[in-house]
């Protein structure tokens, strides 16, 4: 976006967003903060100048103002990474990440904006951004409801040395004691590079349940958001993730980890040379439906040992995911799509065979107590399995029909979805037609979170598989019948008067 020529970018908004081009001409300039405004007070972290104001900008605007304050600062020259960055720390200063979930949707869903805007015609661009400035303004509330935290500057004093810091932070994480892992991580940043630090926390992002899974998707959404505003964001960041993932202390829903670590020294050495196999796709698809945690840990030790390759794995796994969701459209079963592709992001980005297939071995294990988290919350049914459902007798004429019967039929839109794919239709005229209705109609962190999961799974997944997982998607996605986003009305009616 920082490409395109601003004035123009924000006219093409008027396809989705603006009645018309007319609702520009009166656009008028906002009232700069007052510099009282803009103080930060000696008990919040401050981020660097370029950030800093920005973040302000959007800490003190009153909700109902947010979004004409914010066509007015792009009209001026706000970048895109300061628009991102912004609204993203503005959530690690305010939001507490404990529990990481709930309010703190905020901030993870940034980077599934991201994700989401990427791929999304001009006219769409910048709608999810409108909604994350809405959405963290909503959170902000709610932390003052809840006792108004604030991220706290770094205890100077107790920062390790550079060469201290590793082994300081290892041993406070290990020992889930957040005061010394906040300082240790604090010394990771101003020693280390981003690899390496981000190799050193991705085993902890990945060693709790607890939360359904939100620790892993914070933690890869922490990387994937400073991989687009910049490492030297990096400080605050991790320390409210390192803050989050140590919520709650050690307990059961950690209790794969252990196991799984030793399991992962029982795995040969060639493991990356396996073969691709769908049968074993199958097998360990069945394996997940009823074994517990490191049964099925277990059962992906064994098939990496027998040769088979690691991606074949994931696809039983990402199956396994697709499947809970068509069985129950729940919280609990959305979660096993978002956490696990979170996991299998660890598995692409780690350098370290050892976390990588951990990684993997989590994701296997996980989807067990997803499957019965899931079973907790209302019950499960046995049907339907993802590798036995039928397609519809022939392809819909058009994307369109899917999506306009979606929201009365799922069942039927993911039968028609099926056949689609499997005739050979574009995955990315549906994904293109998705991601609008999303924009124009979602209302909840969780819809841009998934779609963003969904789809990338998708890219990642083999051909094979790929018409089932687009299938099962369709329990989640919007349809055409679903109301616009109270958002998109605010949006329309904000700029209409200006």
């Amino acid at each position: 976006m920082s490409h395109f020529d601003r004035r123009e970018f924000l006219m093409g908004l008027g396809g989705s967003v603006v009645a018309g081009s007319a609702a520009w001409q009166s656009l008028h300039s906002l009232v700069p903060a007052r510099a009282d405004e803009l103080r930060v007070t000696p008990n919040s972290v401050r981020f660097r100048p370029e950030m800093e104001e920005v973040v302000r900008w959007i800490e003190v605007t009153p909700r109902e103002q947010i979004l004409q304050g914010a066509v007015e600062r792009l009209k001026r020259g706000l970048s895109y990474r300061q628009l991102v960055g912004g609204l993203f720390l503005a959530g690690i200063r305010n939001i507490q990440p404990r529990p990481v979930g709930f309010k703190f949707h905020a901030v993870m869903v940034v980077s599934a904006a991201h994700q989401l805007a990427l791929d999304a015609p001009q006219a769409d661009r910048l709608i999810p951004f409108f909604w994350g400035l809405d959405t963290f303004k909503a959170s902000q509330a709610q932390d003052v409801k809840e006792g108004d935290w604030t991220l706290a500057p770094v205890k100077e004093a107790s920062v390790p040395s550079a060469s201290q810091a590793r082994q300081r932070f290892i041993d406070a994480m290990d020992r889930w004691d957040d005061e010394a892992a906040d300082v240790a991580v604090a010394g990771l940043c101003r020693s280390a590079g981003a690899a390496e630090v981000m190799e050193l926390l991705a085993p902890y992002g990945i060693r709790d349940w607890q939360n359904i899974g939100h620790k892993a998707i914070f933690t890869a959404h922490s990387c994937r958001t400073l991989e687009l505003i910049g490492w030297e964001h990096a400080e605050p960041v991790l320390r409210s993730l390192v803050f989050g993932l140590l919520n709650g202390g050690r307990s059961d829903s950690a209790a794969p980890y252990d196991h799984n670590r030793e399991l992962v020294t029982k795995i040969r050495e060639d493991w990356a040379a396996g073969k691709p196999d769908p049968l074993v796709t199958t097998s360990l698809l069945q394996t997940l439906r009823q074994a517990n945690p490191k049964e099925a840990a277990s059962a992906v030790v064994e098939h990496l040992n027998n040769g088979v390759a690691v991606s074949s794995l994931w696809d039983g796994i990402l199956l396994a995911a697709g499947e809970l969701l068509m069985r129950q459209q729940a919280i609990v079963p959305l979660h096993a799509t978002t956490a696990t592709n979170s996991l299998y992001y660890t598995f692409r980005q780690s350098g370290k065979d050892a976390t990588r297939l951990l990684a993997l071995l989590q994701a296997a294990s996980w989807i067990t107590l997803f499957r019965e988290g899931a079973r907790s919350r209302g019950g499960l049914p046995d049907k339907p399995n993802i590798d036995e459902f039928t397609a519809a007798d022939q392809a819909p004429a058009s994307i369109e029909s899917i999506f306009d019967g979606l929201k009365q039929n799922r069942a039927k839109a993911a039968a028609e979805t099926l056949a689609y794919a499997r005739a050979g239709g574009s995955s990315q005229t549906f994904f293109d037609a998705a991601r609008h209705l999303i924009l124009t109609k979602g209302t909840d962190a969780h819809d841009y979170k998934f779609a963003a999961s969904s789809f990338e799974d998708f890219a990642n997944a083999s051909p094979a598989v790929r018409p089932q997982l687009l299938a099962a998607s369709v329990f989640y996605l919007k349809g055409t019948r679903e109301p616009d986003s109270p958002l998109l009305q605010r949006t329309r009616e904000a700029l209409a008067v200006l």
